[in-house]
């Protein structure tokens, strides 16, 4: 299940433990609208990772505290540390390998 973030503190529990990969996404954003259901198809297999999406209108601070200056940009969490990031489209297959090789 994606688990859409309202406010900080919910961000910060929810990265906390395993591996999580944050969507930072915009309504109005095009790209951001096609890498939904690739997170969507993602999610519906076995995910090795948990998936969060992140309104960049809707808590700037966050964008700004992970350098998040374009959208899309997915960002692995392992245990709360930021482990990589990725800026721009990603599909299904390289969103995978993006994942497991961290």
């Amino acid at each position: 299940m994606i688990i859409k973030v309202q406010t900080a503190t919910e961000f910060h529990e929810v990265i906390k433990t395993g591996k999580v990969l944050v969507d930072f996404y915009a309504d109005w954003c095009g790209p951001c609208k096609m890498q939904a259901p690739v997170l969507e198809q993602y999610d519906a297999g076995s995910p090795k990772a948990k998936v969060v999406k992140l309104n960049v209108d809707a808590l700037p601070e966050l964008a700004g505290e992970y350098g998040v200056y374009s959208i899309p940009t997915l960002a692995l969490f392992v245990n709360g540390v930021l482990a990589a990031k990725n800026v721009g489209f990603l599909p299904l297959a390289p969103l995978t390998r993006f994942i497991d090789s961290h």
